[in-house]
């Protein structure tokens, strides 16, 4: 029997066992205004669990596996009635780690030398928001990020909830009626006079309208994304092609969802994207513009969730996608996959197990089909068709303390996490 038509028969019985809306359960979190009364103050801590494994067979990308967990304790307060103001630290941990670069993280770090280090991980965390009505809200500080902005896979690595630093600067949420409409600003990289790095922020928007009610039995809805993200400043020290960097991520979609409200079986779902590419300033990457088609399909069935796609690209670049949705060999450098094609399969099960603690597994596999390599190092001209997959376990907790059961002493410990100048700490 062909190899790859069993692993592609294995990955279909893998992904009708299991899978469950992890982005909503898990990563995602409450964009309500916390509970509680005018001028109290209250306890939150937000815990993360994670162990996951990356398996690859590809030249895209090597294997990993992360296990450790994010922590965050943050002291809130309600000044008014429509005014929230959360402050603590961000924790990242990974088991078996005794030092972290020194740096902000977007996805794994990278290692930059014996000298940039810190034993620990941590980042002050404050966020100010402001209901300006029942539909819009501002948001100054940590931002709403990662799974809450709904960005599709080919754009945003959901992976990125467990290792990227929480994003920060401006962020505008606005939620009528039929529509939703996240703009934000992520700004990863800050400069003084004559700095040696470039300045770095992320434009991004994610907005989505439901064309029929989205409780009716057929819900008709549109979506469009894009990112931009910008490198950098006026006044670094970085001159030549790599001064101002400038590339944009963009995507527009429609989707049909049967609601079926059945006891099992609760959602049926297709959704077709197509998603382009632009680098509008520097040669970072060897390809200017390009774009992707993106099919997908899922069933819920009560605490689970499968999932399939199609996705295929000419010249594509993610900005925070995984790197199987590139033509970008992060493995060989240099060298350009030409029209990528790939099958997706994904099962999901996730289960609250109380209003502030959700579980969650997932497994998903991807068939890469062959395809040419541009190699001007000449090590390959071609990949076959290739089987990766990756899973993980995930446990979070979410509870609130209120004022009449904060722990003694929980202010002077969070306020004692922060150094003078409000810089990491190393320990």
């Amino acid at each position: 029997m062909n190899i790859h038509c069993l692993s592609l028969g294995l990955l279909l019985m893998a992904s009708l066992t299991a899978h469950a809306q992890l982005d909503e359960r898990v990563f995602a979190t409450s964009t309500a205004l916390p509970a509680g009364e005018v001028g109290c103050l209250s306890l939150e801590v937000d815990n993360l669990n994670f162990f996951r494994n990356a398996e690859s067979a590809t030249y895209a990308a090597k294997g990993y596996t992360m296990p450790g967990f994010r922590l965050q304790p943050r002291l809130v307060y309600r000044p008014a009635e429509r005014v929230a103001i959360e402050a603590g630290v961000h924790s990242l941990w990974f088991w078996g780690a005794n030092r972290y670069p020194a740096f902000a993280y977007n996805d794994i770090a990278v290692w930059r030398g014996e000298a940039s280090r810190h034993n620990v991980h941590l980042l002050p965390y404050f966020r100010a928001r402001v209901a300006l009505s029942p539909q819009v809200d501002i948001v100054l500080g940590d931002l709403y990020g990662g799974a809450n902005h709904r960005l599709i896979e080919p754009l945003y690595n959901p992976e990125l909830n467990l290792s990227a630093d929480p994003e920060a600067g401006f962020q505008l949420l606005y939620h009528p009626r039929r529509a939703t409409l996240d703009v934000w600003i992520n700004w990863e990289s800050f400069i003084y006079k004559l700095d040696t790095h470039q300045e770095a922020f992320t434009f991004g928007l994610s907005s989505r309208y439901s064309i029929t009610r989205p409780d009716a039995p057929l819900h008709l809805y549109a979506l469009a994304q894009g990112l931009a993200q910008h490198r950098g400043g006026e006044i670094d020290t970085i001159n030549g092609d790599q001064a101002v960097q400038t590339m944009l991520n963009g995507a527009v979609g429609l989707g049909l969802e049967w609601n079926a409200h059945r006891s099992t079986l609760r959602q049926v779902a297709l959704e077709l994207n197509l998603a382009g590419y632009y680098q509008h300033a520097g040669n970072l990457w060897p390809v200017k513009r390009g774009y992707g088609r993106y099919v997908g399909a899922r069933i819920d069935l009560s605490d689970f969730r499968l999932r399939t796609a199609f996705w295929q690209c000419h010249n594509f670049v993610s900005l925070f996608g995984h790197p199987y949705f590139g033509v970008i060999s992060t493995y060989l450098e240099d060298a350009v996959y030409y029209r990528p094609r790939m099958l997706l399969f994904g099962a999901e099960y996730t289960r609250s197990l109380s209003p502030d603690c959700a579980f969650g597994i997932d497994f998903d596999a991807f068939h890469r089909l062959a395809a040419p390599i541009d190699d001007p190092q000449g090590r390959h001209s071609y990949e076959g068709d290739r089987f990766s997959y990756s899973f993980g376990i995930y446990l979070r907790f979410h509870p609130t303390f209120p004022p009449q059961n904060l722990p003694i002493g929980a202010m002077g410990a969070i306020a004692g996490a922060y150094p003078p100048g409000g810089r990491l700490i190393s320990l």
